[in-house]
Parts: structure tokens; sequence; C-alpha cells
């Protein structure tokens, strides 16, 4: 009876190796124990100290990272005529011998990252130069110096894309990348490059060059017309100055940030440029001090010193930002510098300007008018200044008519300019956070100069107030709008009064942050009916807020509330219980010992509690894990959960019957005694 068995467990494996083999690229076990699907063979992660001989001959692509393959020997590829890409990050190569890729011509893309290619690269460098078709070489973490680098890339002509990155480069000169005529692309963040002598003059067709994280003090004389990306943030660079010649820069993407710049950069007269990032440095404007004193005829000589000939450039500086060309700029992101005030007509400049960031710096005072040509800006953060005024030149135009995000959060601002959102059609978040604003109307006022009148934007869905000092209101601030989303954090009295001035966002108002308010158990926002997603935290509930059961949330936020238990039934309260998918509750002080809700969260199907693991509960002086408490705790708990009358009784029942027999021994002890006493006390006749 068994021996139909094996070849029961033969037909069932023949079925599934069958099955597997009309699924569209499905992986199968090479003999190699690789992964194949078609033509591409991956033996990541083989332990393998050499390649494969025994894999598919029309290979086209081989995955070999993380083994442990020291040298790439000449007969390694023999087998692998039609081999295009090849991939040995991660391994321990330290030599590619010259006759290696003899029969691979066709290999186009080779990843050697995270080697050790620096012990034997002028024999892996012969190797390289036999790939006439080579366009993506890799060479990422091989502790190369830049006289390596010159000797290993110096014959592949072919090559488009090379990336040199993590390597311990300091400097490059002319013959670093000689005869790399059809290089495309150059990466070389990560290193030490401090100094940069016509490295990249032969380089005609590079379009984009990365030097992110290096230690480049400036850069001076920029003349890379074709360039089209240049990353060079996360150097030490204070000055960026461009040649003074009126061709053509296809320059797209220039980016300076987390660097030292001192000043703006000088860029090219006629360019292409659509972002600048300048985040992070020290830059700022002197075209006029704070005191009003005028610095506009100040200039700055830079000596420039080429090989052997020496020239003094006399650059003022105002006059240079006026000559770069900035009409193509969509994104400016000048955020975390020390700009205290913009240049006469700065943003003039930029008529296509989208995104522009002037957040984290020294501005005391912004101010807009109809003449900027800032029709297509979209976002504007201005928040984390020390902005007083917000200055509005209203006429008849539209100012600012494409905005749609406006961050003035964690200024000094008291107002803004009355009808400013009459001219912004289109904005939809505004964030007026940590600012000491009121809105409009003002208690006992049907109108007031020191607030903010949004009534009547339609647009606006997005609204932060969180830190505004805000009081108990009335009127109807929000009358006329279409809020969706409304953050009142961080205002303490607000809730001092009836909420009334949230009529107008019953029917749209889904997400509403009520976090540190003094909000108390019975205040009751049932009527906010469209709400699905509601942050109650850091404030003190004496219990679960009855009214959260008529909302339909999605997501509810109690963290920090000082609630000692939930509800047990809360999964299966309607509609809440039904409609809820996220739940926070860390950071309460809950009680280990009534810790059914848990539970019943815990097998609730659809919820997901996100800080679960943050969530404890308390024992005595001891903070818990609800879901990891000792055994002695549970006993505890089990004593004090049981039936106390039952417990009263079954800790009175000794006594008493101690007590009862007590008291019949005593009785029987004192029985003839008592009954004489009795007797002579009563037993005298009584006459006839």
């Amino acid at each position: 009876m068994e021996a139909p068995l094996p070849g029961l467990s033969l037909l069932l494996l023949l079925l599934a190796v069958g099955w597997g083999s009309r699924m569209d690229a499905a992986w199968a076990s090479s003999p190699g124990g690789c992964a194949l699907v078609q033509s591409i063979m991956d033996c990541t992660g083989r332990w393998l100290s050499s390649i494969p001989g025994n894999l598919r001959g029309d290979t086209e692509e081989l995955f070999l990272d993380d083994n442990t393959i020291q040298v790439l020997g000449n007969a390694s590829l023999l087998l692998y005529p039609q081999l295009w890409h090849l991939s040995l990050t991660r391994n321990r190569l330290e030599l590619i011998e010259p006759g290696a890729f003899l029969s691979s011509q066709g290999l186009e893309v080779l990843s050697l990252t995270d080697n050790l290619l620096f012990t034997n690269y002028s024999l892996t460098a012969a190797a390289l130069s036999a790939l006439p078709a080579l366009r993506m070489l890799d060479l990422t973490g091989n502790q190369l110096r830049e006289d390596m680098v010159s000797v290993l890339v110096s014959n592949i002509s072919s090559l488009e894309s090379l990336s040199l990155a993590r390597n311990i480069i300091m400097r490059l000169d002319s013959s670093t990348f000689t005869n790399l005529t059809e290089l495309l692309e150059l990466n070389l963040e990560k290193n030490y490059i401090f100094e940069i002598d016509n490295a990249f003059e032969g380089l005609q067709r590079l379009q984009r060059l990365n030097l992110a994280y290096n230690y480049l003090p400036c850069l001076v004389g920029f003349d890379l017309t074709q360039l089209r990306v240049l990353n060079l943030s996360n150097n030490v660079i204070e000055w960026f100055l461009t040649m003074e010649i009126d061709d053509l820069f296809e320059l797209e993407v220039l980016d300076l940030s987390h660097n030292r710049l001192l000043f703006f950069p000088v860029l090219p007269r006629q360019s292409k440029l659509h972002s600048l990032l300048l985040q992070d440095n020290r830059m700022s404007f002197y075209q006029r001090l704070p005191n009003g004193t005028s610095l506009a005829n100040v200039t700055m000589q830079f000596l420039i010193i080429d090989g052997n000939s020496t020239n003094i450039t006399t650059v003022r500086l105002w006059d240079e930002l006026c000559h770069s060309n900035l009409s193509s700029l969509r994104l400016l992101d000048m955020s975390q510098n020390e700009v205290w005030g913009l240049p006469d007509d700065f943003l003039a400049q930029m008529p296509s300007l989208t995104h522009l960031k002037i957040n984290q710096n020294c501005l005391e005072a912004f101010h807009l008018s109809e003449e900027d040509p800032l029709a297509m800006l979209t976002e504007l953060d201005l928040s984390h200044n020390q902005l007083v005024e917000l200055g509005v030149k209203v006429g008849t135009g539209d100012i600012l008519p494409s905005l749609k995000l406006f961050n003035l959060s964690s200024n000094r601002l008291q107002a803004l300019p009355p009808g400013i959102f009459t001219h912004t059609r289109k904005i939809t978040t505004l964030d007026l956070s940590y600012n000491r604003v009121d809105l409009c109307p003002q208690p006992g006022e049907a109108q007031s100069l020191s607030c903010v009148d949004i009534r009547g934007v339609e647009t606006l869905s997005h609204l932060s107030l969180a830190g505004c000092g805000l009081q108990g209101m009335g009127g109807r601030p929000f009358q006329g709008t279409s809020l969706m989303h409304l953050d009142l954090s961080d205002n303490r009295q607000l809730l001092s009064r009836d909420l009334g001035w949230l009529q107008d966002l019953v029917l749209t108002l889904q997400v509403l942050s009520l976090r540190n308010t003094s909000l108390s158990s019975t205040t009751d926002f049932s009527a906010l009916s469209s709400l699905v997603r509601l942050d109650l935290s850091g404030n003190c509930l004496a219990a679960f807020p009855a009214w959260l059961g008529a909302l339909r949330l999605r997501s509810l936020d109690l963290r920090d509330t000082c609630l000692p238990a939930l509800p047990r039934d809360l999964p299966h309260q309607a509609p809440l219980g039904r409609s809820l998918r996220e739940l926070y509750l860390s950071q309460n002080p809950y009680n280990c010992c009534t810790l059914g809700w848990w539970d019943a969260l815990q097998q609730a199907q659809g919820l997901h509690v996100p800080d679960r693991q943050e969530v404890t509960c308390r024992h005595g002086p001891r903070t818990l894990s609800p879901g990891a408490l000792p055994q002695p705790v549970l006993q505890s708990c089990q004593w004090q959960t049981a039936n106390m009358e039952l417990l009263y009784l079954v800790l009175a029942l000794p006594t008493c019957l101690t007590l009862l027999v007590a008291f019949v021994v005593v009785f029987l002890m004192l029985k003839e005694k008592l009954l004489k006493m009795v007797k002579n006390r009563c037993g005298v006749s009584s006459p006839y």
C-alpha cells in the first residue's frame, strides 16, 4: 500500500513545475542555484567565489551581487557571449584579468560597486579597455584615488554614464577624464574633492554633473554651457560666479544647498534655469542695510589665478544680479539663510516663478504689489521669519492670482491686509499658525482691521490657526468658505464660548485638530457629521466623550488625554465602531487591571493602532505593556476584579463560625449555673 506514494509525489511535483512554467516571467531554478527569468540570471547572495560555468549560454543579464568573488579570470565569461549587463556589486573583487571581457564585446552596463579594485587597478584598466560598447560603468566605493581613476577610464571612450561616488578622490585636473568624449552623466559625490582644474573641458557632451558632499570652497568662472543639471550641495562653497560671456547656457537645475554661500550666486546671463536651490547657506542681500544705508555701489574684487596668468575681476554685486537671466526660473528655494530683505525689483526678474520659499530667514517685512509679475506663483512660503508686516499694494489688478499655498506660520503677524484674499482667486491652503491673529469678526464687532478676514474665500480648503492665542470666537468667521481641514491646536481659550462659530463647516469639514485646547468630555462636536479625522490629543478628558459615538470617523487621536480606559464595546458601537480604521492611544494612564477594552480592540477587524508598541498601563508604581503582563500582575488583577460581596462573605464566614462556636461553648459551660440563678430569682410560688 505504500509503494504508490513516491509516484504520487512525483506526479504532483511535475504538475507544479508545469503550472509554474506557464506563468509569464516566472522565476525558475538553474543548475547553479541561481534564479532565471527569460534571459536574466540572478545569482545574488549565493556565496559564490567565482562565476558559475553551468548557466544558460543565452544569458543576457547576470547579477552576481553580494557574493565573495575576488578575481574575474580570463575564462570567466567565455560561455556567455550574449551578455550585455553584468553586476558584481558588493563582492571582494580585487582584480579583473586583462582578457576577462574578450568574449563579451557586447557588454554595455557594468556595475562594480563596493569592491576592492584599488589593489590591481592597472590590470583592471586593461580589461575595461577591451569593452568597445560599454555605456554605463559604476565604480562607486572602491577606494580609488584620482590617479587610479585616470588610468581606469582613460581608454573607455564609449562611456555615457560614469559613477565614482564614495571614493577618495581629492583633486581633479585635465588629465582625469581624458578621451571620455561621449560622457553624458558623471557622479562624483561623497569624495574629498577640494580643487577642480579644467577637469571637464574635454567633456563636451556632459549634461549631468554631481559633486555633492565634497569640500569645494568656491566655484569661480563656471563655463560648462552644455550642462543641464549641476549638483553642488553639501560642500563648503562661499562663492559661485559664472564666466562673463553671452553664450546660452543649457543649465536647468542648479543645487547649491547646504553650503556657506555669502551672496546670491552670479548666474549666466543667458540660461534655461528653472530650479535654483539655495537653502541652508549664510546668504543675505546688502543692497541696503537695516538702518537704510545704501550699498548699491559697493564692488567686490576677485583674484583669479589660471596657470601662470592672473586676472582681477571687479563685480558690482547688485548689477550682476540684474544681469542674470532668471526669466525661466520656476523654483527658488532660499530657506534657512540670513535674508532680512529682498533687493528692489528682485522678484520682478522672475515672471515664470511658481514656487518661492524664503522660510527660516530674518524677514521683518514682505511687500506685494500688482507690479510684481508673479502671476504664475502657486506656492509662497514665508514661515519662520520675523514678519510684523505683510504689505499689499492693491490696485485694479490681481495680486498672486495663481497662488494656492500660502505659509505664514511662526511669525509675529497680528493681522493681514484687508481684502488680500479677494485677489488670490485660487488659494486652497493657508497656514497662519503661531502668529497672534484673530479671525474677523471678533466678538461684539462686525469688522475689525486687526484681524484676518477669510469670509467668502470659496477656494480655501485647508486652514491652520494653531497657537494663535484664539479665545472664544463669535459671529460667523468661516461664512462662505468650504474648509475641509482645520487645525485649531494649542489655543487653550478657544472653547470658552459656545460652538456657534462652527456652523458654516457642518457639511464640509473632514479633518479637525483640537490638540491641546483644554477640551472637556462634555464639549459636543457631534454636529460636524462630515468629520473623518479628529485629533483630541493633549487634552485631559475625564471619560471617553459620548458624542464621539455619533460620528463616522476613520481616524481618531486620543494620545495624552488622561483616559484610564475606553469603552469595552467601542469596536461595536455604531456608527463610530464600524467606520473607525485608525486609533492612536499612547501616553495615557490606563489601569492594567481593566484592559477588557484593549482585548476587544485586538480582536476588532480592520482597526489599526499605529502606536500599539507605545501603549502602556499602570499597576501600582510599575508601567507595563498591556500585551505582556507578568503572571503575578495578572493574579493580582484577578483578586482586584473579583466579586467583592462574595469575597467579603468568604472572609467573614470563618469569623462568624468562630464566634458562634465560642458562644455555644460558653453557654454549655455556664448552663447549670444560669439555670440555678434563674430558678433562685424567679422560683417563688404564687399564692392561690
